[in-house]
């Protein structure tokens, strides 16, 4: 169901303390942590605590959350003291989402090119 947690979801095990991670800063809404695969020399993921497949529904479900998460993306950048950075939403297998768990990605400390990939 969405919102709770979910037993096969590899963010929500992050979430429940389950799976180690990286872990940067943590509100009562977020976890942020540490990517394991990094794409550039800062790539945090911030992720709801609530479980939601991806972008779109939690932001459908939970606009409250949805902005929490976002502004975490800039405590994030401010925190690794990032002067620019991406955030990145991956919806979907065709866009790169790899993890059903709602997601921002913040890439920052080096040039990122446009368009990306």
């Amino acid at each position: 169901m969405a919102g709770e947690p979910q037993d096969d979801c590899l963010f929500c095990k992050v979430v429940a303390g389950q799976v180690p991670a990286t872990v940067v800063r943590e509100t009562e809404t977020t976890v942020a942590f540490r990517d394991i695969n990094p794409q550039a020399p800062t790539h945090v993921l911030v992720i709801p605590r609530a479980h939601y497949r991806d972008i779109a529904t939690l932001a459908a479900a939970e606009p409250a959350i949805t902005a929490d998460l976002l502004k975490e993306t800039g405590e994030v950048a401010a925190q690794e003291q990032l002067d620019s950075y991406r955030v990145v939403f991956n919806t979907g297998s065709g866009a790169g989402q790899t993890v059903w768990h709602a997601h921002a990605h913040v890439l920052g400390g080096r040039g990122l090119q446009w368009p990306p990939g």
